[in-house]
């Protein structure tokens, strides 16, 4: 369609009148000219906003991903984690998100770190947001991607050891605390984040060692956060108890001598022995959770981690030589409501019966009696923090399971024995659990939502104040 050289005349000549201008092009200085111009300049920068929020959030988003594959890359697998790497990383991220910053060493080269926000009512019992910063090892030859190169793929999954467990949850609290700073949020309570060593070989030089020092009493926590598991589901897992972590192992002890010769109760016969209990025990157990008789953080689990036995050489091990000694290690996980004294009564009497040459000792247990049993968090002392949580997920739009046993043990159990409720929770929904399995990932969607879910906790928790507590009420910025 074309239009005449007069209509565009025209049409100029009214654009000209309505911004003010006459035919010379001057400006006619009256107060509708001043309007229109006004709302024109008002137009261009609306426009000019739109089009710039946009690559500005892109930028903000591709900051916080590369925030999370830069700590994903620092290697800390046992057993040479670089504990001095990444508490120089975790530091540095405290000053950029405007945090104060302190490092203590209970054990010496195996520091905790924690981050602070403190409150406007800071005689209110602290939130604690808790993570470690050691991971598994990771077979490389087993992966897609390199296990510590934090690859992003098109589908937005980022591959790395500490994804899941529990590096990406560390990430997500300073990333909720540093949005809620940016919205001018004031929390009533202080809000500590802490990052502890060796929590994947037992935590006892880590959290183990933090909770019992004056450092920690004067934090005065009253409520704490820590790893929980992914969900396959478009829900969240949550978790307020634990099973314990029992590392057992059974040596069988026999008549050494000639491959020819038959004994009666060699080693390797006593071991078995043992074995076939131990699996007639295990299987009792599956059939539970078969039948849907309990949960999986309601059974005992047991698994047997190593066997060993016989004379090794430089190509195998020597073929005509009866062991004198066999053995066998197990992960054993008791849960809260286990019977303790029969457990006891089987690895004695069934498991580990001296009269079969057998001996059991552990290598790994829990700090509460005699190191076999966990403190648990009843549904009354997680009042009125659960409700809280449950309606911070639901303002996150997301969905949240019921309270549950978590199956593995984490450093919850140490906050826990120390009287301290704990939540065990890490907003990982529609993702398999891979927790020290071969291509652990977290897709980016996810971590992202999981860090508005935090916001959304964290603001709810520390805003929480119960007047009856304090002198004067306490207003809290919401």
């Amino acid at each position: 369609m074309t239009v005449s050289t007069a209509r565009c005349k025209n049409i100029m000549e009214s654009c000209f009148e309505l911004y003010g201008m006459n035919r010379m092009g001057r400006m006619v200085t009256t107060s509708r000219s001043l309007f229109f111009l006004l709302l024109l300049l008002l137009l261009f920068f609306c426009v000019t906003l739109a089009a710039l929020l946009p690559i500005a959030a892109a930028a903000e988003h591709d900051a916080v991903v590369k925030r999370l594959q830069e700590y994903l890359r620092i290697q800390t697998a046992h057993p040479d984690p670089d504990y001095t790497l990444v508490s120089d990383f975790l530091l540095s991220l405290a000053t950029s998100v405007g945090l104060e910053a302190r490092s203590w060493e209970f054990v010496k080269e195996k520091p905790v770190i924690l981050l602070s926000w403190n409150g406007t009512h800071p005689s209110l019992p602290s939130l604690l947001l808790n993570s470690h910063t050691d991971v598994v090892p990771a077979q490389k030859e087993k992966w897609i991607y390199h296990p510590f190169s934090a690859t992003q793929d098109a589908e937005g999954n980022i591959y790395g050891r500490g994804s899941q467990d529990t590096k990406s949850l560390g990430m997500q609290y300073l990333e909720a605390i540093r949005n809620l700073k940016a919205q001018g949020f004031k929390p009533a309570r202080s809000i500590h984040v802490s990052f502890v060593p060796d929590e994947e070989i037992g935590g006892k030089d880590g959290m183990g060692a933090f909770v019992t020092s004056r450092e920690f009493q004067a934090l005065n926590v009253g409520i704490a956060m820590d790893e929980g598991l992914a969900s396959s589901e478009d829900s969240y897992n949550i978790y307020f108890q634990e099973r314990s972590a029992w590392k057992l192992i059974i040596k069988a002890t026999g008549a050494p001598g000639h491959g020819s010769k038959l004994y009666d109760n060699s080693a390797f016969q006593n071991l078995i022995t043992s074995l076939q209990t131990i699996y007639s025990f295990r299987e009792s157990q599956i059939e539970l959770l078969r039948s849907a008789a309990r949960l999986e953080g309601e059974i005992i689990s047991i698994n047997n981690v190593y066997l060993t036995a016989g004379t090794p050489t430089p190509t195998g091990f020597v073929m005509n030589l009866q062991p004198s000694e066999a053995e066998a290690g197990f992960d054993i996980r008791v849960p809260p409501s286990a019977d303790l004294g029969d457990l006891w009564r089987r690895i004695r009497e069934e498991w580990a019966p001296a009269s079969c040459n057998l001996t059991h000792t552990f290598t790994q247990s829990d700090p509460q009696d005699k190191g076999l049993s966990t403190q648990g968090t009843s549904r009354d002392d997680l009042q009125p923090w659960w409700a809280l949580l449950k309606e911070a997920v639901y303002k996150a739009n997301r969905t949240l399971g019921d309270l549950v046993i978590r199956p593995s043990a984490t450093d919850a159990r140490y906050l826990r024995n120390m009287g301290i409720p704990a939540f065990c929770f890490s907003p990982m929904a529609n993702t398999p659990s891979l927790l020290h399995d071969h291509n652990e990932f977290l897709n980016v969607a996810e971590y992202i939502k999981g860090i508005a879910v935090y916001e959304e906790i964290v603001r709810a928790f520390a805003s929480y104040a119960d007047p009856v507590d304090f002198n004067q009420p306490v207003h809290c910025n919401h």
